[in-house]
C-alpha cells in the first residue's frame, strides 16, 4: 500500500532526511586515506544521536553498524570494520536517521583522495543519473518513469545499473510501497500522487549488472569485479514538482 504523507508528517521527514544530509556533509572531509570505514561508522553514529535522533540501519534485520561503506567493488551494504581506505579507493556510504518514527534515507560515493578519471566519470554519471531520475518525480508520471531515464542515461555511456536493489518508498518504514527499479521501460507502475515519499537510488556498475553477497550475508558486489557508484536522495512528490529532502535546505 502506498502512503502519502500528510504535511505533519512531511516535517518530520524533512528534520529526518536533513539530519542525515548535514551527516553526509560532516564526513566529507574525513573521508581520507588511512581512515577507516568503521571510524566514519563511530562518527556518524554520533552524530546522529547528538542531533536527537536514531540511526536508521542499526538492527535493521539485524544489520549491525549505523552506516553502509562500500569500497570499489562493493556496491551496496558493505559493513564497517578496520579496513584503511587508500588513495583511488571510491567508497559508497549510504546513512539513515530516524525522527519521532518517521525515516530520512540518502547516499554518497566518495572519493578518497585522487581517483583515476575513469573512474571519476562513473561516479559523475551516477550521480547526473539520480537528478534526471528525480526530475521525473511528477504529479501525473509513473514510478517506471524514473528508473527509465536514470537506465537511459547511465546504458549510453557503457555503464550498467544493478537489478538486484532498487529504490523505495519511505515514511514510518525505511522500506514501503512502491519499489523504485532504476530500470524498466516507461508509462508503467503507480501514478505519482502528491504526498508521495521515495527513496531513489541509482546503484552503477562499470561493466556487467551481476552481483553477488559475500560471506557476511550483507556486503553486494559486482560480479565481474569492475568498480560501483551509488547515490541517493530522499524525494518527496508535491504539486509543485520534486522537492529533494536530504539535499541540504531541502531545494528542488
Amino acid at each position: 500500500m502506498i502512503i502519502c504523507k500528510s504535511q505533519k508528517e512531511m516535517t518530520k521527514i524533512r528534520e529526518a532526511c536533513q539530519i542525515v544530509a548535514r551527516l553526509l556533509k560532516e564526513l566529507r572531509p574525513l573521508v581520507r586515506p588511512g581512515v577507516t570505514t568503521k571510524e566514519l561508522d563511530r562518527f556518524a553514529e554520533d552524530f546522529i544521536q547528538r542531533a536527537g535522533a536514531r540511526p536508521a540501519f542499526k538492527g535493521y534485520r539485524g544489520y549491525p553498524a549505523t552506516l553502509c561503506t562500500s569500497v570499489n567493488e562493493a556496491v551496496v551494504h558493505g559493513i564497517p570494520n578496520d579496513y584503511k581506505l587508500r588513495e583511488g579507493d571510491i567508497v559508497g556510504v549510504d546513512a539513515g536517521a530516524i525522527v519521532d518514527s518517521y525515516y530520512g534515507d540518502a547516499a554518497v560515493t566518495f572519493p578518497v583522495g585522487t581517483i583515476v578519471p575513469e573512474v571519476e566519470r562513473l561516479l559523475q554519471v551516477t550521480r547526473e543519473s539520480l537528478e534526471l531520475g528525480i526530475q521525473q518525480v511528477r504529479v501525473g508520471n509513473r514510478v517506471s518513469d524514473i528508473g527509465h531515464r536514470i537506465q537511459k542515461y547511465v546504458q549510453s555511456f557503457g555503464y550498467s545499473v544493478v537489478r538486484d536493489f532498487v529504490g523505495h518508498g519511505i515514511g514510518q518504514a525505511l522500506h514501503e510501497d512502491p519499489q523504485v527499479p532504476n530500470f524498466g521501460e516507461p508509462g508503467r507502475g503507480p501514478r505519482l500522487r502528491e504526498g508521495m515519499v521515495l527513496a531513489i537510488e541509482p546503484m552503477v556498475n562499470m561493466k556487467g549488472p551481476e552481483v553477488r553477497i559475500l560471506s557476511d550475508r550483507w556486503t553486494a558486489v559486482t560480479a565481474d569485479g569492475s568498480y560501483s557508484a551509488h547515490f541517493e536522495h530522499t524525494v518527496a512528490c508535491t504539486s509543485n514538482g520534486p522537492e529533494v529532502l536530504t539535499r541540504l535546505d531541502h531545494g528542488a
